[in-house]
């Protein structure tokens, strides 16, 4: 079982019989009573997300969550297609409320961590830095110093994000999924 102070961000456990994890994690100290905690939650299995204020008193049984490699197939309409890197033939499918930003982060091919709880695949984890190409983003200016300037840029996914002004259409860089920050250029020769 887990106390009330267990439940840091990224851990999961069961809330009204269904798997949750923790998003945000906060003490919260009310003059001379007892400190509660203040957490925000994503449900594993629907992707809606709660706050919820835990007690002292309060225990939560922990989430028996197996991870297993997949990979990402396809996108069409909402729904993502998936299979297991074991077994190819065992395809499955998610939905873009259960995956929800994550889907930003998806490319054709790429191998991805499932969870399982009891039995079945209920959501994705992604890797805390992917790689994606740039598809589209201003030319940089001659003259321009690289340390100093920023610009938008549109990834092969579609997600945008600012990155240093010496990077190029074609560019492959490695992003941060859990801040969607630039984090380096790839050499890819």
């Amino acid at each position: 079982m887990l106390k009330y102070s267990d439940l840091k961000k990224g851990e999961n456990f069961i809330f009204k019989g269904q798997p949750y994890e923790v998003l945000d994690f906060q003490q919260v100290h009310r003059g001379r009573g007892l400190a509660t905690v203040k957490i925000k939650i994503r449900n594993l299995i629907s992707g809606e997300i709660l706050e919820k204020t835990c007690h002292p008193s309060e225990e939560f049984e922990e989430a028996d969550i197996e991870e297993v490699p997949i990979k990402f197939l396809y996108s069409h309409r909402g729904k993502f297609g998936f299979c297991q890197v074991d077994n190819p033939k065992n395809h499955f499918k998610l939905t873009e409320n259960i995956i929800g930003e994550k889907s930003l982060f998806l490319k054709p091919g790429q191998i991805l961590t499932g969870l399982k709880f009891q039995g079945k695949i209920i959501n994705i984890k992604l890797p805390v830095k992917v790689e994606l190409k740039i598809i589209d983003t201003p030319p940089s200016l001659k003259g321009e110093r690289a340390q100093s300037k920023t610009k938008i840029a549109v990834l092969e996914t579609g997600l945008k994000i600012e990155v240093p002004s010496f990077l190029k259409v074609g560019d492959v860089i490695q992003v941060n999924t859990e801040t969607k920050e630039y984090v380096k250029r790839i050499n890819k020769e």
